[in-house]
């Protein structure tokens, strides 16, 4: 099977840093799934041989093995023995409408406000260094991630696109924490946008925005491309919390 593995800089490097030494088998879990989950890994990709990727990831293979075997069992992974063998990533078909809107009813509308409000706050730091730190291989993927966004047709793969450019927003800031905890923030809420990425009029406001900050970085207008961050990322969160609160059954919302 041939796989086009796509570019994505940073953000593919720090897919592949070395994992914290607290519950590693946790931990390369949910780094490897996260990048799964958005895209940095391709559908089918192979991943690095099993002493390569432990070394990269500062991990014994025995703590390797065991988190391939757990992502084998999300469906994340498949492991193919004997020549040409090894392990490629499954990326999962898009959740459910119904699924979405019912892990939705399980955030509260101030948990979303919460994340919403530390996901500006992450957003914002990221675009504020990039536009100081960003080369212009960065701007080339942003916009790139924009082009997609734009073209992208069904909604769970404009949310993981929409996810990708927050990321990629992280990693051309040249910060590997940032960029960690971008990729934390989409897992949480990166599914659910695809409930309000279904609206072509709002993505096409998405993608304006998105463009601004892009522009920003490119004329390194640091305090303009922080506020245009997290200007996104407040609207974004803001039409969730409207859906979360228009839900049929939620208890925050209006009566029937």
């Amino acid at each position: 099977m041939s796989v086009v593995t796509r570019d994505f800089g940073g953000a593919r490097q720090g897919v592949f840093a070395p994992v914290d030494s607290q519950a590693r088998v946790d931990a390369v879990v949910r780094r490897l799934g996260d990048a799964i989950e958005l895209g940095l890994l391709a559908d089918g990709e192979q991943l690095p041989g099993e002493s390569d990727l432990a070394a990269r990831l500062s991990v014994s293979t025995v703590t390797l093995r065991e988190a391939l075997m757990a992502l084998r069992q999300q469906g994340l992974v498949t492991t193919r023995r004997g020549r040409g063998g090894g392990s490629f990533v499954t990326v999962p078909e898009g959740p459910a409408e119904e699924r979405l809107r019912g892990l939705l009813l399980g955030w509260s509308t101030e948990e979303l406000r919460d994340l919403g409000d530390h996901w500006a706050a992450v957003s914002g730091a990221a675009a504020r260094l990039a536009a100081h730190r960003t080369e212009p291989g960065d701007l080339l993927q942003l916009s790139r991630s924009v082009d997609q966004l734009a073209e992208a047709s069904d909604p769970p793969a404009r949310s993981r696109v929409h996810g990708r450019f927050h990321v990629e927003l992280a990693a051309a800031a040249q910060s590997a924490r940032l960029t960690r905890e971008e990729i934390a923030i989409q897992t949480e809420v990166g599914a659910l946008l695809s409930l309000v990425l279904a609206d072509d009029e709002y993505l096409k406001d998405v993608c304006d925005r998105h463009r601004a900050v892009i522009c920003a970085l490119q004329d390194d207008a640091d305090e303009q491309a922080r506020a245009l961050a997290e200007a996104c990322v407040q609207r974004c969160m803001a039409r969730l919390v409207e859906l979360r609160l228009a839900t049929p059954g939620s208890a925050d919302g209006p009566p029937p």
